[in-house]
């Protein structure tokens, strides 16, 4: 299943019982995370997070326009923390590690196709609806 088919999923645009399974919900929480909140800083504050834990050559290579360097369950955890991604975890009703492993295969793309073109958006991300739109390649 495609990035994109999650996130339609999530919203009850996919499937029937997609939004129920626990990938959808962390992505789900994990676009809520990258939104402009409070709740880890919005997408700057999470690559910030990242580049704070050593992994800038990652972080950049997501935002780049090139391949997508990978990261692992460990490095998510050490980058998030403990509370952050035991909230990740709740919310879609995972494991700590098991969240870290589905996020550590998800983030990569995920902030890869929220930054187009290798840069990121003025304003930042804004809610859950403008990202979808984003990842469906609109202007939202």
């Amino acid at each position: 299943m495609g990035l994109l088919d999650m996130a339609l999923g999530m919203l009850g645009g996919g499937q029937e019982g997609q939004q129920n399974d626990p990938k959808s919900m962390l992505l789900q929480a994990a676009l809520a995370m990258l939104a402009n909140s409070s709740q880890g800083g919005g997408l700057q504050g999470v690559l910030g997070a990242f580049r704070n834990a050593g992994l800038g050559n990652a972080v950049n290579s997501w935002v780049g326009t090139g391949e997508n360097q990978p990261i692992s369950a460990d490095q998510v955890q050490q980058a998030l923390g403990d509370g952050q991604l035991q909230q990740l975890a709740d919310a879609a009703g995972l494991s700590h590690d098991s969240a870290a492993g589905h996020l550590a295969d998800m983030l990569p793309n995920l902030i890869n196709q929220l930054t187009p073109n290798g840069q990121l958006p003025e304003g930042g991300l804004g809610d859950i609806s403008g990202m979808l739109g984003k990842l469906m390649g609109g202007k939202s």
